[in-house]
């Protein structure tokens, strides 16, 4: 009985995870197929166990034929047409597709340990449109770049803090004025939030009870405690690393007419008779299988604005 139970689960584990690949036109088929063969697999020697007909081995027999030339042809028929909607759907290839799915998951999983606030996420959006500056102690978005007067006031405390946190980098102008961007890993961060403005929290008070949550094992004082959890941590090592930004057929479209006519300048530019080179359709990529993530320490170092 026991040994029966044991097989039933797993088989129908990796069922559920079979039929969750099957609705993702993400996924590679061949993890699909590994799904399905597992599911059979434990299916078989559950009803072995049980001492019953092992009728799912007819599922492994057909799981295992080999296909005919027209079920193949028609199988291929059927994935292009699929892929060709897909990519009217989205804009973006295979690849691409699958890097965008893989951003999503990190968001999911890292947003809401950022303890940001929609306000924090301002901050960036001013910062990302390079109008945002600090002068005189305070943060503003300038109304038109370079402009560096007036404009829109922006939080002090939130710019500062992540500043602190180097989501943001300061350029100082010849002024005094320091023009505020967002560092490689805030654009990061900042478009994790925008897949996933979910994980972001409702008020500043939910965020620091969160953020102090975190930093509460870390620190045996109260006092420690409190400092550490009025910082923002930085994000997640493996959200770093494993962030893609996907790239859209047109964006691939416009590189590759941008390659043919460097190249053809670079080789003399126009002659006379000759026409001027067509660009290269971007290849196909492989989706690659999608990463395991870790979740390593985190670490808060204080900083003061200049």
């Amino acid at each position: 009985m026991h040994a029966t139970h044991k097989e039933a689960v797993e088989s129908e584990r990796h069922a559920d995870r079979a039929e969750e690949y099957a609705d993702d036109p993400t996924m590679p088929s061949s993890a699909l197929l590994y799904c399905a063969r597992e599911a059979v697999y434990h299916a078989v020697r559950a009803q072995s166990a049980a001492g019953v007909d092992a009728t799912a081995a007819d599922l492994r027999a057909e799981l295992e034929r080999k296909l005919t030339a027209a079920e193949y042809a028609e199988q291929e028929s059927a994935r292009r047409q699929q892929e060709a909607e897909e990519r009217a759907a989205t804009g973006m290839d295979r690849e691409n597709r699958g890097r965008a799915a893989m951003n999503r998951y990190l968001a999911e999983g890292h947003v809401a340990e950022l303890g940001w606030t929609a306000g924090h996420v301002r901050v960036l959006d001013a910062a990302e449109s390079g109008r945002l500056y600090w002068r005189d102690g305070r943060a503003r978005q300038a109304a038109r770049h370079g402009v560096w007067n007036g404009g829109r006031r922006i939080s002090r405390e939130r710019t500062q803090a992540l500043l602190a946190a180097r989501f943001l980098v300061a350029d100082r102008q010849d002024d005094g004025t320091r023009v505020l961007t967002p560092s490689p890993v805030g654009q990061v961060a900042l478009e994790l939030t925008r897949l996933h403005p979910a994980g972001l929290h409702a008020s500043d008070q939910a965020a620091y009870e969160a953020r102090f949550a975190q930093v509460r094992r870390r620190h045996k004082r109260r006092d420690d405690q409190k400092a550490a959890a009025r910082l923002l941590p930085p994000l997640d090592s493996s959200a770093r690393r494993l962030y893609r930004r996907p790239v859209t057929l047109a964006e691939q479209e416009e590189r590759a007419e941008r390659d043919a006519t460097d190249q053809w300048e670079d080789e003399g530019g126009y002659c006379p008779a000759v026409k001027p080179p067509r660009p290269a359709t971007a290849p196909a990529e492989v989706l690659s299988s999608p990463a395991r993530l870790w979740t390593g320490g985190k670490s808060a170092v204080q900083f003061t604005l200049w």
